[in-house]
């Protein structure tokens, strides 16, 4: 089935659909109805249906016959070592540490929060809680305390799963003084913590003043009983993700059992064009919606070899670390954020250090996590002479809503473009009084419902939240809170978050288009665009650059030339004039730019650094250099 008649058959029947996807999981009850809404008014897909997650990504592979079969691998260049687990041995990891948890108290439908680094035990968490029917709660390893609690307070965990440090660089983060904090300040702390000791840093000892009890990791899941697989109904929650950057009560993302299973199998063929026993690697975190997706759930329901990376795209030690992983380990597909490459260009943009590693094994290169610059993309495709796909997805979605589906028949891919919508979302693009716009116009993306399956149906413990916070500005509609176009062929671009979106002396115009020209600058490594109020034209953009190492260019000149690239590309009613050098950008640790916390500082407002972000000193010094340029006041 190629893409446009997979497109039309999920447009035309989507229950038949989505029924026949279905049939490619080992169902303990297979699902005869495909959608239906409840008593609540929430909308389920495949209601009647009874699986268990784990049981699909492990033992039926073991049973298959494809127990030593690699999947997964630990990769960590911060700790310098590297470590394999076959099917078999995951699987056995999994139901022993099932069984710990089941002896802590832990049921079907209890929550467990997960606060570990990129090690293998993550993974071994998400799946043993899945295979008891228990919803995990991943959250960034390191969050600061006050975030986990509010975190924790939502979820209600009975248990809290942590290690003794993380690592970043060559700088080693406790995580325990953080985890105690955490629990001191939630209102509803579990009664249990059960922390993985790692060499680099000592654990607390068995019991603390607070109450809660500590346990051994490796000590626990040694003294267990393995726990068989529970069948749970496709409609239970598998876990809760916490949207990053909230403020109050955090936002609790839900995913169900059945139609993520679905989904994500579909999209490993669909959009990646991976089978079993290939390797597959996605260069995120288990803290984010791409480390749930496509380290943990999608490569091991496909039958892949996942890659479990503790280490980022330079400085571990240099910036060849990712041909590194991708040649050593074999890496046929390959899933990062453009974030990365700009760094990795940024530092060797001659890319000479890919020449001392064998990557004839990559067959294609997937980014997303935020918009594609072409200037990025066509680095990374001159460089390694394969295919580079952006695709578009969010939190809520859970799997790619645009993408350019690889495994559905060779399609051409268009630099700015997040490919075409994926069988199942009906893309419309409406103006701010919903009326829909024509090709070429930009204004607000949303999806017709009913969304596919995989997607969220609901915001954790309040599912009046999820239905003001995306059904009512656009009644009918999910509003995906991003703009862009779809142009003539189909082919979507996405712009960026309606915030992003100034009005300069009544001109609409997207921060990331001016972002594109400005980046098109040989000099230019990466880039931000904000819009600041102005009296005589209500906003007005400004660009904050980043040069490539040893471009040697004057900023002043630097600053003529970006502006004029900008009156010629977009027109002079841009009103751009200003570009300021700066050394970094403030960014989350999924390396996305705080573009909002800019804009406040540009103000001249109060900013406190929010928990997302990679380094707290960074508001200062962004702060510090907006005033000096006269940007701030």
């Amino acid at each position: 089935m190629d893409y446009r008649a997979a497109r039309d058959a999920a447009h035309e029947d989507p229950a038949a659909f989505w029924l026949e996807r279905a049939g490619a999981l080992a169902w303990s009850r297979p699902p005869q109805r495909a959608f239906a809404v409840d008593e609540d008014g929430i909308a389920r897909w495949f209601p009647d249906g009874e699986l268990n997650t784990a049981a699909l990504c492990l033992d039926g592979h073991v049973a298959a016959g494809h127990g030593d079969r690699l999947a997964l691998i630990h990769d960590s260049p911060v700790t310098g070592t590297i470590s394999r687990l076959s099917y078999g041995e995951l699987t056995a990891r999994v139901a022993r540490f099932a069984g710990a948890l089941r002896e802590l108290g832990v049921g079907r439908g209890d929550r467990v929060v997960v606060y570990l680094p990129m090690v293998p035990e993550a993974i071994v968490a998400m799946l043993a809680c899945a295979r008891i029917g228990a919803v995990h709660s991943v959250v960034f390893g390191g969050f600061a305390p006050r975030e986990l609690a509010l975190r924790i307070d939502d979820a209600r965990p009975k248990v809290l799963l942590t290690a003794s440090c993380g690592i970043e660089f060559d700088r080693v983060i406790p995580y325990v003084p953080l985890v105690e904090e955490a629990l001191a300040l939630a209102e509803h702390p579990p009664a249990h913590c059960v922390i993985l000791e790692r060499p680099q840093a000592s654990a607390r000892p068995a019991r603390t003043p607070e109450g809660w009890t500590a346990h051994d990791w490796a000590t626990l899941e040694a003294a267990a009983t393995p726990a068989d697989p529970v069948p749970v109904a496709a409609t239970d929650p598998l876990y809760v993700l916490y949207t990053s950057g909230t403020t109050g009560r955090p936002k609790g993302v839900v995913r169900d059992h059945g139609g993520h299973a679905v989904a994500l199998r579909w999209s490993m063929e669909a959009v990646y064009g991976v089978g079993p026993g290939d390797v597959f690697w996605a260069a995120s975190d288990v803290g984010w919606v791409v480390g749930h997706s496509y380290i943990c759930y999608a490569p091991l329901l496909m039958g892949c070899t996942t890659v479990v990376y503790e280490g980022k795209p330079v400085r571990t030690p240099d910036a060849g670390a990712f041909w590194r992983v991708v040649a050593e380990h074999g890496v046929r597909a390959f899933f990062a954020a453009p974030t990365a490459f700009r760094a990795i260009r940024k530092e060797d943009p001659q890319a000479r250090l890919l020449a001392e590693h064998d990557v004839s094994c990559l067959e294609r290169l997937y980014l997303a996590g935020e918009r594609a610059d072409p200037p990025t993309l066509a680095w990374l495709e001159e460089t390694l002479r394969i295919p580079v796909v952006d695709h578009w997805w969010q939190t809520e979605t859970g799997a790619p809503v645009c993408a350019v589906p690889l495994g559905l028949g060779p399609m051409e891919t268009r630099p700015g473009s997040a490919g075409v919508p994926m069988p199942g979302y009906d893309l419309r693009v409406l103006d701010d009084d919903g009326a829909e716009l024509p090709a070429g116009e930009t204004g607000h993306l949303v999806l017709k419902l009913p969304l596919p399956p995989g997607t969220l149906p609901t915001i954790w413990g309040d599912h009046e939240r999820f239905r003001a916070g995306y059904l009512e500005r656009f009644p009918g509609c999910y509003h995906t809170g991003d703009g862009g176009h779809v142009d003539a062929d189909g082919y979507v671009h996405v712009m960026g978050r309606t915030d992003d979106v100034i009005n300069v002396a009544g001109h609409r115009l997207s921060t990331g288009e001016i972002e594109e020209v400005v980046a098109g600058h040989p000099a230019v490594a990466e880039c931000a665009v904000i819009g600041v109020a102005d009296e005589d034209r209500g906003e007005v953009p400004i660009g904050l650059v980043l040069l490539q190492d040893g471009a040697g260019v004057d900023a002043d000149a630097l600053e003529a030339e970006l502006v004029a690239r900008v009156r010629r590309e977009i027109g002079a009613f841009a009103c751009f004039r200003r570009a300021v050098v700066v050394d970094r950008l403030p960014k989350t640790r999924s390396g996305k730019i705080l573009r909002r916390l800019l804009r406040g500082l540009a103000a001249g407002e109060p900013v406190a650094a929010p928990s997302t972000i990679d380094d707290p000193a960074i508001v200062d010094e962004i702060a510090a250099r907006l005033r000096d340029a006269g940007v701030a006041p």
